[in-house]
């Protein structure tokens, strides 16, 4: 199974991966935008194994955003024991 996760461009280096500084929810990572050319400072993008594989709309990035901090808020943090 494979899991790309959106991020929101805050930076970008213009060296030869085209490396950016992406948030996913507060976490950054750095990320290579070379597979996505047209991504800009501002923009949502798909991000699988450290690259950027394509733009995303805001509205798109935000629900599942959402979608995941619902999943993480509703597994327990104490496992129960046994």
């Amino acid at each position: 199974m494979c899991l790309a996760v959106p991020g929101q461009v805050l930076k970008i280096e213009d060296d030869q991966l085209r490396t950016a500084t992406v948030s996913f929810g507060g976490v950054t990572k750095s990320v290579s935008l070379a597979l996505v050319p047209e991504a800009g400072i501002g923009d949502y993008v798909i991000v699988h194994v450290g690259f950027a594989i394509s733009k995303l709309d805001e509205e798109a990035a935000r629900r599942t955003l959402q979608t995941y901090a619902d999943m993480a808020a509703s597994v327990s943090p104490n496992p129960p024991e046994g």
